[in-house]
């Protein structure tokens, strides 16, 4: 019998108070963008998005928790979106667009610890990538071009996913290796807010060239969580930009290799 592809929970974005021509007053919408499940489901895997599990996504303690769903799960998958709230990581915003979902923020740190206790590999993308280092302790520049005023330019809402640049991979690293005939690769660029200290046990994978802005990171730990400041789901049939097959792939070679090892249940 053939194995069965890993099941691949994406986390959901969230709309608290979606546009009343959507029909769903005073309601609040999850949802995922489908470039990042076509990805996953492209590469072999099953995508299945995890809902919030109470009304203000705190943990029910009755009926389906998050242990529950993370046990069914062969990994996870951080989507981007909104800004992570300066709450989340002991700041005040600087201006109020700045405050981001402290909501949200509260179910996907939920999700990554789960996950990441119970053995299971995690894949951050661009807010995703920031919300690791977050949960983990660190924290960001809540604006590029106000706190790094050196930097080039990493958003343009006209342009959007049409604007790209340059990074390098870190020697040693694990973007190095699954990229051994590249140490620069160009990547798409749809990000204001930036990673600033590191959390805890994290090292960078790569960074923004000319400027240095941290654009991937990984965890050192016994489990597997990366993250990565662009979105390589927006990669495919994009001429010039990095391909983003060995990312995906080594996510889920993770996924199979971590349920291989488990225990039966």
């Amino acid at each position: 019998m053939a194995a069965r592809p890993p099941r691949i929970g994406l986390s959901a974005r969230l709309m608290h108070a979606p546009p009343a021509e959507l029909g769903f007053r005073n309601k609040t919408l999850q949802y995922l963008e489908q470039s990042i499940a076509h990805w996953i489901m492209a590469h072999g895997a099953i995508a299945l998005m995890i809902p919030t599990l109470s009304a203000d996504a705190s943990v029910s303690r009755r009926g389906i928790s998050v242990r529950s769903y993370v046990e069914e799960l062969d990994g996870l998958v951080l989507q981007g979106g909104a800004d992570v709230s300066p709450a989340s990581y002991g700041m005040a915003p600087m201006r109020a667009e700045w405050s981001g979902d402290a909501v949200r923020d509260r179910y996907e740190i939920e999700l990554l610890h789960e996950f990441m206790a119970q053995g299971k590999p995690v894949l951050g993308i661009c807010r995703g990538a920031q919300l690791i280092n977050v949960a983990l302790g660190g924290t960001l520049f809540q604006d590029i071009a106000t706190q790094c005023p050196q930097a080039q330019r990493h958003v343009d809402p006209e342009l959007y996913d049409a604007l790209d640049h340059d990074v390098e991979f870190e020697p040693g690293s694990r973007l190095a290796s699954l990229y051994a005939d590249e140490t620069r690769a160009r990547v798409t660029s749809i990000h204001h807010q930036a990673i600033d200290r590191l959390g805890s046990d994290l090292v960078i994978e790569a960074r923004s060239s000319p400027d240095g802005v941290v654009e991937a990171i990984r965890w050192r730990g016994a489990g597997y969580a990366i993250g990565l400041q662009w979105h390589p789901e927006f990669h495919a049939g994009a001429r010039g930009l990095l391909d983003s097959s060995p990312i995906v792939l080594d996510f889920l070679a993770a996924a199979d290799r971590m349920r291989d090892a488990a225990p039966p249940r």
